[in-house]
C-alpha cells in the first residue's frame, strides 16, 4: 500500500529489465515495499508502480546469458559491500528523500555517505545490480510526474501539482514538463509506432524578414511532434517542379540558425504555372510522391488564395491523378486529404483580421531609422523630404511611419483627396508647421497613393507642390528594396516563431471539414482565423478603392487601422487648428514620468500633449518626478514646438527617477495638485509608477486634490506591471539586447566552439530573457522564476557538449546563454561561465557578456513610439470620460465615499491582456494580482513562451520542486 506522502521524488520515471520470471518478481516485490509505490498496471511482461510523484516500469525480457550476467553482478556488488564504490561499478538511479534514516532502517544491503551516523546518501542494490541511491535534498532530478501512464496518475496525485495539459503532453509544445529523450536535441518520447504526418512549408510571393524564423519554427516543431517536415524550395514553382530537389525533407539542425537570418532561405518565386489547374495537378503529384500529406504555406494573400483554391481542387485532382495512373488506389486512399494552414508574410500589412503580418514591423523599423537619419540632414539645411514607401494597396506603413517619426503629411491610397484637396491640405500643414518654427518637412508618400479620382500620385508631384507652392529646398527619397532586407526585427522573429508553432498545432488538429486555418496576431495573443475569409476581406478592400468607395474600404481595414489614422490626424493638428472641444470642456491634464527610462515615453508625453492641444485641453509636464515636484515646483505647460523630435527620441525628456509620493512628501504634491487644479493625471513608467498610482488613490480620503481620474501607461523593460501583458520599452529593450546577441553570436561563432552568457536586466522578471532567447534561438536561458538548480546547470552542460560534438560545419558556430541578472545570486554571469567552461572538460568554453544599460538606450522602436501615442490617446480618453463621476463629489465629503467602485475604478491602469486594450482598476490590481515582494504580477503571461524557447532549441528541462 502507498503511503499517503511518498517517502521519495525525483527522477519523473525509470525503466527497469529482468531477465528471468523471477527476478521479475522479485523487482516488482522490492519496488513496492522500497519506494512504497502501487501497482498501475500488471501485465505478463511489464508492470508500472506509481506513488503519485515516481512511476517505475518493470518489464520481463527473457534472456538466459543476461540473467546469469546481472546475477553475477549482484553477487559480486554484494560481496564488496565495505571496499568498492557502487556507483563505479553499476547503472543508478538517484531520488530525493527528506528523510535517509529511515531509509536506511528499511534496508539490510547498502553503502551510506558521507558517515553512518548521519548518512546525506544511501545506496542500495536492486535485484539486477542497478545502484538505487536516496539524497537528503530538496530535488536531486526531478518531481513533476509524467513518464508511464502518468495522464491517468496525475488525476489522483496527492502533491498538488500542476495538472497535464488536455493535449497529448509528448506533443505539446506549450506543455512544461515532457518525457524527452536523453540526447541532443531532446524530443519527445515516442509513444506506439503510428507514424505521424508529413508536413511541408513554403515561402511564397514577396519575401519578407521573419520568414526563415516562421520556417525554423514549422520544421522543429513538426519534428518535436513526431512528423517528418519538408521544405518546398522556389514557393510554388517547387510544387510544380517536383522532386527532392525542389521538395526536400529536412532534419533539425538544417534550420539552425535560421530565426536571424534575413529574406527566405528556402527561396520564393512567382509561378504562372500554378495558377493553371493542369500546374496544381502536377502539384499534387509530387506531394503525393514526397509523401506530404499537409501543407503550410507562408506569403500574402495571393499565395494563400493559391493554398485555399489547391486544397478545394485536392479530391478531384488526385481523382484525376488515378485516372491517369499517376497514383495508386492505396495512394488514393492514404492522401484522401490535404490539410492547408497560412502565416502570412507581407511586408505591407495589408492582410485583414490581424494586427501584423511577419515582415511589416521590420520594413517599419526600416523606414522609421532612414527617416529619423533623413530629419537630421534636413533640420541642417531647413529642406523638405519627400519619402517614398511600398504599399499598393495598404498604407499601413506610411501611416505608421508618419505617427512614428511626426510626419507633416502622409498620403495613402485608403483616404484620397481629389487633386487639388491633397495639395491644399499639404501645404496648409507644412505652412502651419512652418511657421511656429519647425525647420524640417517629411511627406511620406505610399506607392499606391492616389487622388479621388485613382490617379496616382507620385513622389513627384508632391516635390513639385513643395517647390513651386511653398518655395521649399525638397529632396526625393525613394527607399525601395531597402525596406525588404536586412534581418527581421524582434518583434517578427518572435511572431513568425509562435505562429509557426500554431500553424503546426493547427494541422495537426485540423479535419476534413475544418476551414482551412490562417494563423493572426490580435493585440498581445496569437489566434486562428478562417483563411478564405480573412483573404476575401483584405481582397474587398482594394476592390472597394478601385470603385473609389473610400469609405467601405475604411470600414473593412480593421479598427486599429482606422484609430491610428484618426490619431496621427489628432496629434499632428496639435494647436494648429480650432480646439474641437468647448472652453467650458477644458481640461487641465499633468503627465509624470517615474521609475527607470524605457523606450516609448517621449511618444507618450508628445503624443499626449498634441492630443491635448487638438482638444482644447491644457496639458502639464511634471519634471523630474514626485522629488522634482515636491521639492522644486517643478510644474511646466507643454509648448508644441518645444517638443519637436521627442517622439523618435530615447530616454524620458521630462526627467525621472525612482521616488514614490510618499517618499517624496505626499502633503505637498497635493499642495500642487490643488495649487494648479489639475482635473486629471497620467503616470508613465514601470513598477514604482504602479505603487505611485496605488499610493493616490489610497490618499483620496485624506486629499481632495487627488479625487481626479488618474491612469497609468506601464512603460518598463521588465514588462513586470500588473494589469498588462505589455508595457512601453519592452520592445526597444528586446531589440537592443537582441543586436548585442546577434553581434556576440558571431564573435563566437568566429572562435567555432565557445559559448557566452549574456547578462540580462528585468529585475524579478524573466520576460525579457525569454523573449530574447526565442528571437536569438539562444541554446539555454536562466530567469529569475525558476532560478538556476545544479540539476538543471549539470543538464544544460552537458546538452551543450552533446551540441557541439554533434555539429558540423556551421553547427559548431557559437551558442548562446542568457541570464537575467536576478536568475541566482550565487551564479554571477563570470562565475556561471567559468563553471561552464570549467565543467564542459575541453569540449567548448565559456564568456560573459555584459551588456548592462544597452537595453534601456537607444532610439525607441516603432512598436513603442505608435503603441506610445495610442495608449496615450487612450489615457487621455479615459480622463474625458471619468470628469463626470469626479467633479460632483470631489469636495462633498458626505458623498465621496472611497471604497465606492465607480470611484475607485477611475484609477487605473491601461494594460494589453490578450487580444483586448483594458482599463483595470489599480485597487483590484493591487490587493489580488500583485506579488508585491517580488515587484511582480502573480500570474506569468508569458510563461508558456519559456517551453516553445526550450524546445525549439531542444534542450532538456530538469523539473523544479
Amino acid at each position: 500500500m502507498a503511503a499517503e506522502i511518498p517517502l521519495v521524488n525525483g527522477t519523473n520515471s525509470f525503466c527497469v529489465t529482468a531477465y528471468s520470471k523471477q527476478r521479475y518478481e522479485q523487482s516488482i516485490s522490492f519496488y513496492s515495499n522500497l519506494l512504497l509505490m502501487e501497482l498501475a498496471s500488471r501485465g505478463e511482461s511489464s508492470t508500472i508502480l506509481t506513488n503519485y510523484a515516481l512511476s517505475v516500469e518493470i518489464v520481463y525480457n527473457e534472456d538466459a546469458v543476461r540473467d546469469e550476467e546481472t546475477k553475477a553482478l549482484y553477487k559480486e556488488l554484494s560481496e564488496a559491500v565495505t571496499t568498492v564504490d557502487w556507483r563505479a561499478k553499476s547503472p543508478s538511479i538517484v531520488l530525493s528523500t527528506v528523510d535517509t534514516m529511515r531509509v536506511r532502517k528499511q534496508l539490510d544491503l547498502c553503502q551510506l555517505y558521507p558517515t553512518e551516523l548521519n548518512p546525506m546518501e544511501v545506496y542500495t542494490l536492486d535485484p539486477q545490480g542497478n545502484v538505487i541511491g536516496f539524497i537528503k535534498t530538496k530535488n536531486a532530478i526531478s518531481t513533476m510526474p509524467s513518464g508511464p501512464n502518468m495522464k491517468v496518475l496525475m488525476s489522483k496525485s496527492r502533491l498538488g501539482s500542476k495538472p497535464m495539459s488536455s493535449v497529448a503532453s509528448s506533443t505539446d509544445l506549450r506543455s512544461g514538463v515532457l518525457d524527452t529523450s536523453e540526447t541532443y536535441p531532446s524530443l519527445p518520447r515516442k509513444i506506439g509506432d503510428k507514424p505521424g504526418k508529413a508536413i511541408a512549408v513554403m515561402t511564397s510571393g514577396g519575401d519578407s524578414p521573419g520568414m526563415n524564423a516562421n520556417v525554423r519554427a514549422i520544421v522543429r516543431t513538426a519534428i518535436f511532434k513526431g512528423c517528418r517536415a519538408f521544405t518546398v524550395m522556389e514557393g510554388y514553382e517547387g510544387l510544380v517542379r517536383g522532386g527532392p530537389k525542389y521538395i526536400k525533407e529536412c532534419t533539425w539542425e538544417d534550420v539552425r540558425g535560421w530565426s536571424t537570418e534575413g529574406g527566405t532561405n528556402i527561396g520564393t518565386a512567382r509561378c504562372m504555372a500554378f495558377r493553371e489547374r493542369a500546374g496544381r495537378l502536377l502539384g499534387a503529384q509530387h506531394l503525393i510522391e514526397a509523401g506530404v500529406d499537409a501543407l503550410i504555406v507562408c506569403g500574402g494573400d495571393g499565395s494563400l488564395t493559391g493554398a485555399d483554391l489547391f486544397r478545394s481542387e485536392w479530391p478531384s485532382l488526385i481523382k484525376e491523378l488515378l485516372a491517369q495512373g499517376k497514383i495508386s488506389e492505396e495512394q488514393v486512399k492514404k492522401y484522401q486529404h490535404l490539410n492547408i494552414c497560412g502565416t502570412v508574410g507581407s511586408i505591407d500589412n495589408d492582410m485583414s483580421t490581424t494586427d501584423a503580418t511577419i515582415g511589416a514591423y521590420s520594413s517599419l523599423d526600416r523606414i522609421c531609422k532612414a527617416i529619423d537619419y533623413i530629419e537630421a540632414t534636413a533640420n541642417s539645411h531647413s529642406r523638405a523630404f519627400v519619402v517614398e514607401v511600398m504599399g499598393r494597396n495598404c498604407g499601413w506603413l506610411a501611416l505608421m511611419a508618419g505617427i512614428a517619426t511626426s510626419a507633416d503629411y502622409i498620403l495613402i491610397p485608403e483616404k484620397p483627396a481629389s487633386s487639388r484637396e491633397w495639395q491644399d491640405q499639404m501645404c496648409d500643414v507644412v505652412s502651419k508647421h512652418r511657421s511656429r518654427g519647425k525647420r524640417t518637412t517629411i511627406v511620406i508618400v505610399a506607392e499606391g497613393a492616389i487622388a479621388a479620382d485613382l490617379t496616382p500620385v507620385s513622389p513627384k508631384d508632391v516635390h513639385k507642390v513643395l517647390v513651386e507652392r511653398l518655395g521649399l529646398d525638397t529632396r526625393i527619397t525613394t527607399l525601395g528594396h531597402v525596406q525588404r532586407g536586412g534581418t527581421a526585427v524582434a518583434f517578427d522573429r518572435i511572431l513568425a516563431t509562435l505562429q509557426g508553432v500554431e500553424a503546426v498545432n493547427a494541422v495537426l488538429e485540423s479535419t476534413p471539414n475544418t476551414p482551412s486555418p490562417l494563423i493572426a496576431i490580435n493585440e498581445n495573443q496569437i489566434t486562428r482565423k478562417p483563411l478564405r475569409e480573412s483573404v476575401a476581406l483584405t481582397k474587398s478592400v482594394a476592390d472597394a478603392i478601385k470603385t473609389k468607395d473610400f469609405k467601405k474600404a475604411m470600414e473593412l481595414r480593421d479598427s486599429e487601422f482606422v484609430e491610428h489614422l484618426n490619431n496621427f490626424m489628432a496629434i499632428n493638428s496639435a494647436d494648429h487648428n480650432p480646439p474641437k472641444l468647448d472652453a467650458d470642456q477644458a481640461l487641465k491634464i499633468a503627465v509624470v514620468n517615474v521609475g527607470a527610462p524605457a523606450g516609448g515615453i517621449n511618444s507618450v508625453v508628445y503624443s499626449m500633449a498634441a492630443y491635448c492641444m487638438s482638444q482644447g485641453h491644457i496639458p502639464y509636464a511634471i519634471y523630474n518626478g514626485w522629488t522634482g515636484l515636491a521639492r522644486h515646483e517643478s510644474v511646466r505647460t507643454l509648448n508644441w514646438k518645444d517638443m519637436l523630435g521627442w517622439q523618435s527620441r530615447g530616454g524620458s525628456e521630462l526627467g525621472t527617477n525612482r521616488a514614490t509620493p510618499e517618499d517624496s512628501d505626499i502633503g505637498m504634491i497635493a499642495y500642487y495638485f490643488q495649487k494648479y487644479k489639475f482635473d486629471g493625471l497620467i503616470i508613465v513608467g514601470g513598477f514604482e509608477a504602479f505603487i505611485s498610482l496605488n499610493e493616490l488613490e489610497k490618499a483620496r480620503d485624506s486629499y481632495p486634490a487627488f479625487r481626479i481620474p488618474m491612469v497609468l501607461i506601464p512603460a518598463t523593460l521588465s514588462n513586470n506591471v500588473p494589469g498588462t501583458e505589455y508595457s512601453l520599452g519592452s520592445d526597444t529593450a528586446l531589440n537592443a539586447l537582441m543586436q548585442y546577441c546577434d553581434v556576440v553570436k558571431q564573435s563566437a561563432a568566429s572562435t567555432r566552439g565557445r559559448a557566452f552568457v549574456v547578462d540580462v536586466q528585468g529585475g524579478n522578471s524573466g520576460y525579457l530573457a525569454t523573449q530574447a532567447a526565442l528571437a536569438v534561438g539562444a541554446q539555454i536561458s536562466y530567469v529569475p522564476e525558476e532560478g538556476i538548480s545544479l540539476e538543471q546547470l549539470s543538464q544544460d552542460i552537458e546538452t551543450l557538449r552533446e551540441s557541439f560534438d554533434r555539429a558540423h560545419g556551421r553547427g559548431k558556430f557559437g551558442k548562446l546563454i542568457l541570464k537575467s541578472t536576478n536568475a541566482s545570486k550565487v551564479f554571477t554571469t563570470k562565475t556561471l561561465a567559468d563553471v561552464i567552461t570549467a565543467e564542459a572538460n575541453g569540449h567548448f568554453d565559456a564568456k560573459p557578456a555584459v551588456p548592462g544599460h544597452v537595453q534601456q538606450g537607444g532610439l525607441p522602436s516603432p512598436i513603442d513610439r505608435t503603441r506610445g501615442t495610442r495608449l496615450a490617446i487612450r489615457a487621455v480618453g479615459f480622463i474625458e470620460s471619468r470628469q463626470h463621476i469626479m467633479k460632483t463629489k470631489k469636495f462633498d465629503e458626505d458623498n465621496f465615499d472611497v471604497n465606492d467602485k465607480t470611484i475607485s475604478e477611475t484609477a487605473a491602469v491601461l494594460g494589453i491582456k490578450g487580444s483586448h486594450i483594458r482599463f483595470t482598476s489599480v485597487r483590484h490590481l493591487f490587493d489580488t494580482e500583485t506579488e508585491f515582494s517580488k515587484r511582480m504580477p502573480k500570474s506569468i503571461h508569458w510563461e508558456g513562451t519559456r517551453a516553445i524557447a526550450d524546445h525549439l532549441e531542444g534542450r532538456k528541462k530538469v523539473a523544479a520542486s
